[in-house]
C-alpha cells in the first residue's frame, strides 16, 4: 500500500493497536485512530510529525451506528479510506461450565460482530478507493483447545472463518482480507494474567525466547 494511504485502526488507544498506529504513521500513512475514548495512543508521546498523521475518532465497535459514522468521518476528513486494521478485542477468563451467557455474548459482540460490522461499513469506502486491505487480528488460540478462555477462543476461530469468506467474496473488488494471529503478547488486557507464577513458568518453558512478545516491538522493529 502506497505511502499516504489512509488506514483505520480500531482499538487504537492502547496495547497492540497503539503500536500499530505508531508503526503506520512512521511509514507515512494517515491513520484513523478509532477507540471508545476517541483517542490515539494514550501511553505514547507522538512526535509532532506523527501526531499530524493521526485522526482521532470516537468509536465503539459494538455500536453499529457509531462504526458507520466513524468511518464516514474519517473518509470526509482524510478524503478516502484504503485499509482497515480490526484490532479492538475483549478477553474474559472463566471455567466454561460457569461462564454466563451474557459474558460469552459480550466477547463475541466485540471480537466477531464488531469486526464484521467494521468490514461491512468499510466496504463501500474501499470500493470507492479502487480496492484496499483489511487486516483482522486473530490469535493462535483460535487454532487450539484452551482452558478457561472458551469465549475468546471461539471468537478468534470465528475471525479466521470470517476472514477467509470475505477474502474470497471481495477479491474481485481488489480488496484483500488477511488475518494475523499473534501468540502471547503482553498488553494491558492480559499483563496481570501473564505475570502469575504458574503462567510465567509455562511461558518460560513454551516460548524459546523465555517469555511473551511485547507490543512495543512492532514500533521498535519499524524504527
Amino acid at each position: 500500500m502506497a505511502e499516504g494511504s489512509v488506514i483505520a485502526v480500531t482499538g487504537a488507544s492502547r496495547g497492540i493497536g497503539a503500536c500499530i498506529v505508531m508503526a503506520l504513521a512512521r511509514r507515512g500513512f494517515t491513520v484513523g485512530c478509532l477507540s471508545r475514548k476517541g483517542l490515539g495512543p494514550e501511553d505514547k508521546t507522538l512526535p509532532p510529525d506523527l501526531a499530524a498523521r493521526c485522526i482521532d475518532i470516537a468509536c465503539d465497535v459494538t455500536d453499529e451506528a457509531r462504526v458507520g459514522s466513524a468511518l464516514r468521518t474519517l473518509a470526509d476528513r482524510a478524503g478516502r479510506i484504503d485499509g482497515v486494521v480490526n484490532n479492538a478485542g475483549l478477553y474474559l477468563e472463566g471455567q466454561s461450565h460457569e461462564v454466563a451467557t451474557a459474558d460469552f455474548e459480550r466477547v463475541l459482540a466485540t471480537n466477531v460482530t464488531g469486526p464484521f460490522v467494521v468490514c461491512r461499513e468499510a466496504y463501500p469506502h474501499l470500493v470507492a478507493a479502487g480496492g484496499g486491505t483489511i487486516v483482522n487480528l486473530g490469535s493462535f488460540f483460535g487454532k487450539l483447545g484452551t482452558r478457561s478462555a472458551l469465549a475468546y477462543t471461539a471468537s478468534k476461530a470465528a475471525i479466521d472463518a470470517l476472514t477467509r469468506s470475505l477474502a474470497v467474496e471481495w477479491a474481485k473488488q481488489r480488496i484483500r482480507v488477511l488475518c494475523v494471529a499473534p501468540g502471547f503478547v503482553a498488553t494491558d488486557l492480559n499483563r496481570e494474567h501473564l505475570a502469575q507464577d504458574k503462567m510465567r513458568r509455562f511461558l518460560e518453558q513454551r516460548i524459546p525466547t523465555g517469555g511473551p512478545f511485547t507490543a512495543s516491538v512492532i514500533v521498535d522493529a519499524d524504527a
